[in-house]
């Protein structure tokens, strides 16, 4: 009991001394910690991040592409909008017995439209679904959380 009686001595007596006094114009003296500001600008920083983390996921639309069981020409036609569009992404996966792709990460529905109509005429006038999706965004290094903290807020 002594002991603890003790321990806690020691904290409230360390924690007096890790306070500074400032005086207001008005005569009131306000007592803050002077680790106030370091735990406000890492409180900013890990906000900062988690917006940044989450900015990554956004609403927006991809292209259902294909929907086969053949396994070649799956292959091929994701090779084939690798090399066409190196700036998109497909997105491929098993779902026994068909492999289906899904294309891009389309902010507006216009892009995904133009996208859209290029992917058919390279398949033959194949009939391509616009899908809405929860598509990946890479904000940068240069990505202000701050602008588009509405916006990820509202989802």
């Amino acid at each position: 009991m002594k002991v603890n009686l003790l321990i806690l001595f020691i904290l409230c007596s360390s924690l007096v001394s890790a306070q500074r006094a400032d005086t207001l114009s008005n005569g009131i003296i306000v007592f803050s910690d002077y680790r106030l500001p370091l735990l406000k600008s890492r409180e900013a920083e890990v906000n900062s991040a988690a917006l940044k983390i989450k900015a990554r996921y956004i609403k927006g639309y991809r292209l259902m592409v294909l929907n086969t069981s053949d396994k070649n020409y799956a292959f091929k036609v994701r090779a084939e909008l690798l090399q066409r569009f190196p700036n998109q992404k497909p997105y491929m996966w098993f779902a026994n017995p068909y492999i289906r792709i899904k294309f891009g990460d389309f902010r507006t529905r216009e892009e995904a439209e133009r996208y859209q109509a290029q992917i058919s005429r390279i398949l033959g006038g194949a009939k391509i679904y616009l899908l809405n999706e929860t598509i990946e965004v890479n904000p940068g290094k240069d990505f202000d959380p701050e602008s588009m903290r509405a916006e990820i807020l509202s989802q």
